[in-house]
């Protein structure tokens, strides 16, 4: 997503004020609310106009308590899964391995760190369980809560979207090489989107229920909140239903990778900012561990803490942010840098994808074979290349 000089100049302003180091042994309480299937451009805070309530003046949006979340802290633009379906995706943010490093067991999880230092560790599915975990907490001792929600697995009906028209929204014919949610494209495909921002909302309402809960039990100055998804949906982009399964091949459409990422924490995130780094899934338990007295996992992790970045303090000048992502599935392999996006199979003998992102934001035109990109290719495939030698063990 391209940065507007409304969000810089948002982001800067706020910077000065969160450069104190974060005081020796402190343990926040962590909630990470986890959403299946949500894709960045579905929210209004990432610049979706029809998911709205239509009341008198016409500016209340639909999701309120998720854009609340972002008025109270960062959002990050270019925040990538580490793969486009959910399970690896989810088993990367919670591990920080690659696709290639995971294992079926032994994995050292967000639950294994924040669990050997006294975390209370949870998880629940849905605002309910989470709502009954909550109530359970005290000041005394820190908690750890990855709050799931699956609004996609079952649509409701349309309800206040029953005549919406979804201009905005991608309704395309049914690609050729759909292989999952078929039965949601082509003549239902608008009646489905209509579920689908039924569900958005139904969302946001749980999610501020959820909030609610934190303030109550007077938690929410200790808590950090980090709001995100394992990998996105397409909802009829590209003439695709799901995540990049929805394809055969599998996709690294922007839909399918890129996924929303929310800090909220008040006094220690930036309020308002937006921050335009190329952050990655896998960077998130470098960050956890960061910002508690978790240690860190003695393996060989590709990604790096991004605590400074969130809470508006100046990275070291001899360790800039990096200006590439990686994501892996199978044989299909994605480097996203902040403008081009390169997606290989099979090593490059299958079909391969070059997109420019700047100019081409819905990726529709593929310049994979174009000659005047050869210099861009071959710059991200070395890129592709290295990381995945340094990070397939």
């Amino acid at each position: 997503m391209n940065l507007s000089r409304r969000h810089f100049f948002l982001g800067s302003l706020a910077l000065p004020a969160f450069a104190a180091e974060k005081p020796l042994g402190e343990q926040p309480n962590v909630l990470l609310i986890l959403v299946e299937g949500l894709p960045t451009w579905i929210l209004g805070c990432y610049g979706n106009r029809e998911v709205r309530t239509p009341n008198i003046d016409r500016r209340e949006v639909r999701t309120p308590n998720i854009d609340r979340l972002v008025q109270t802290g960062t959002r990050f633009l270019n925040h990538y899964a580490c793969a486009p379906v959910a399970d690896k995706a989810r088993a990367a943010l919670l591990s920080g391995r690659t696709n290639m490093q995971l294992k079926d067991t032994g994995e050292i999880t967000l639950e294994k760190l924040l669990g050997g230092i006294g975390y209370v560790w949870g998880t629940s599915l849905g605002g309910a369980e989470a709502a009954k975990f909550l109530d359970a907490q005290s000041a005394a001792k820190p908690f750890f809560l990855m709050a799931g929600f699956a609004p996609y697995a079952s649509l409701p009906d349309a309800g206040p979207y029953a005549e919406a028209k979804l201009d905005t929204f991608a309704q395309e014919a049914m690609a050729k090489n759909a292989a999952r949610g078929k039965e949601m494209l082509g003549p239902n495909l608008l009646a489905n989107l209509r579920r689908v921002a039924a569900a958005t909302t139904a969302l946001d309402v749980e999610i501020g229920a959820l909030v609610t809960k934190v303030t109550q039990k007077k938690l929410l100055d200790h808590t950090l909140i980090v709001f995100t998804s394992p990998c996105g949906s397409l909802f009829g982009r590209h003439g695709l239903w799901a995540s990049g399964d929805g394809s055969d091949p599998v996709n690294m459409y922007e839909e399918a990778i890129g996924t929303p990422m929310v800090w909220s924490w008040p006094g220690h995130v930036v309020p308002l900012a937006t921050r335009p780094e190329m952050v990655s899934a896998y960077d998130l338990v470098p960050t956890v561990c960061d910002i508690t007295p978790a240690k860190l996992p003695d393996r060989n992790l590709c990604g790096r803490s991004y605590l400074a970045v969130a809470s508006g303090k100046p990275l070291p000048k001899k360790q800039p942010w990096r200006t590439t992502v990686f994501a892996q599935y199978g044989d299909t392999a994605m480097a996203r840098s902040d403008r081009y996006k390169l997606v290989v199979r099979n090593d490059g003998k299958g079909p391969g994808e070059l997109y420019d992102d700047k100019v081409d934001a819905r990726e529709k035109v593929n310049q994979y074979d174009n000659p005047q990109f050869m210099t861009v290719k071959a710059s991200l495939l070395a890129e592709l290349g290295k990381w995945k030698q340094n990070y397939s063990a």
